[in-house]
């Protein structure tokens, strides 16, 4: 499966930003997806993560409250709505892809899209 995410841009604190990633292949809907950032200097981190069938989810501490993954499977596309953003949300966005796993591990993603950049102006 091949990945392409976007939406990401500049905005202030306490603005929302919606980043979608759109995914090629029929079988979108058997793969768990998940969303990773990364900021500049430091390891990526994982931030959210939906089953396959989209009936459970998995959020960071840190952006629990603020930001909700979501998927839809007659687009192929699996969004991530950020609400509250903070100037420490500012990295680069990845979205990923596994049919087994859908945790909080990177390594454990097979596929991944190139990444949007989200930067959240103080």
């Amino acid at each position: 499966v091949q990945l392409q995410a976007s939406g990401g841009g500049l905005v202030q604190a306490g603005g929302s930003l919606r980043l979608s990633c759109a995914a090629s292949g029929r079988t979108f809907s058997s793969y768990n997806m998940g969303w990773f950032r990364q900021a500049p200097g430091k390891e990526r981190e994982f931030v959210a993560a939906i089953n396959w069938s989209g009936g459970a989810t998995f959020y960071a501490d840190s952006v629990k409250g603020r930001f909700t993954i979501s998927r839809n499977d007659a687009k192929n596309t699996v969004y991530l709505q950020m609400n509250s953003l903070k100037p420490e949300d500012t990295a680069v966005y990845y979205c990923a892809a596994d049919p087994y796993y859908s945790g909080r591990n990177a390594l454990e993603y097979d596929y991944w899209g190139q990444g949007t950049l989200v930067t959240v102006s103080s």
